[in-house]
């Protein structure tokens, strides 16, 4: 396989192994968080088949032929997997491990190819997709009810949140834009030049895999009080995609407000990657904050 990659991906989850086990074996829940349609038998040689517009590819029945390779109770899962007309392997390992707020458990993915699969970006393709199911399924484990899983017959992806502030407009309005309270929710060391056409910086550094970064973020619409919209460059400087933007609009809701968040522009749902899951806690960070203007 000397034109195959591997990819290589890690995250830890605050469940127990079991639980996770359980979350990636059973039908019926796989069909909550993972696919539109699966059915899993749980042994070496089984079937291991998810279809639906909720997987990349939006592969019907008859395309969906993975089975299980290995499989260790609350531990290991393997399965083959043809995505895109490219065979691949899937290894899942299940650690145990402390994190800051309790126990854990490390889902560690180790995605194997036989060749590159052909299309723009591929290998941010997997990342991302490995991105968003990891969320999901900690969402799903959670038992919050965050799971956001893309349509992938979607022509028009995006991501769209709403969220009760107890704080008017105002308030919200200047978390959204004053520097000293960005600083306080999502920015490091922000700097706002507070006009349509202005600097929105947030003082982010790329991940230490990125090379470059890509254009500043720039005020693209700007309604004191009621709307802000800015440029989403991508996010590892890959100055070839085009630009997104993110939308925040906010509506007098009693005494608070209510803020929706839209970040459109993607050109393809895989893209949206875990951005749903960043974005819900960032809405969190912002209403704390506003709350305590």
């Amino acid at each position: 396989m000397t034109d195959g990659w591997t990819y290589e991906y890690s995250f830890p989850i605050p469940a127990p192994a079991d639980r996770i086990f359980r979350a990636l074996t059973k039908d019926a829940e796989l069909e909550q968080w993972f696919a539109e349609h699966a059915r899993v038998e749980a042994r070496p040689g089984g079937a291991f088949r998810f279809w639906g517009r909720h997987t990349v590819g939006t592969p019907d029945e008859s395309d969906a032929m993975g089975s299980v390779v290995d499989i260790e109770p609350d531990a290991r899962l393997a399965f083959d997997w043809t995505m895109f007309g490219v065979p691949t392997r899937v290894g899942i390992t299940l650690t145990p491990e402390e994190i800051d707020h309790g126990s854990a458990t490390r889902v560690a993915v180790e995605h194997t190819f036989d060749r590159v699969i052909d299309g723009p970006r591929p290998k941010e393709l997997v990342d991302d997709w490995w991105r968003f199911t990891l969320g999901n399924l900690t969402a799903h484990t959670a038992g919050h009810g965050q799971i956001m899983r893309p349509d992938f017959a979607d022509p028009s992806p995006e991501v769209t949140l709403s969220i009760e502030i107890d704080a008017p407009p105002g308030k919200v309005f200047r978390a959204l834009t004053e520097p000293e309270a960005l600083n306080q929710w999502m920015a490091r060391d922000a700097t706002v030049d507070l006009r349509v056409g202005g600097t929105f910086d947030l003082g982010w550094q790329a991940p230490d895999e990125i090379e470059h970064q890509g254009p500043a973020m720039e005020i693209l619409e700007l309604e004191p009080n009621s709307k802000l919209t800015i440029s989403w460059p991508d996010w590892r400087g890959d100055t070839s995609v085009p630009t997104q933007s993110v939308t925040w609009m906010l509506e007098p809701d009693g005494d608070g407000t209510r803020v929706t968040l839209v970040h459109s522009g993607f050109i393809r749902a895989v893209d949206v990657s875990d951005f749903p899951f960043g974005w819900a806690h960032f809405m969190g960070e912002l209403k704390r904050v506003a709350e305590g203007l």
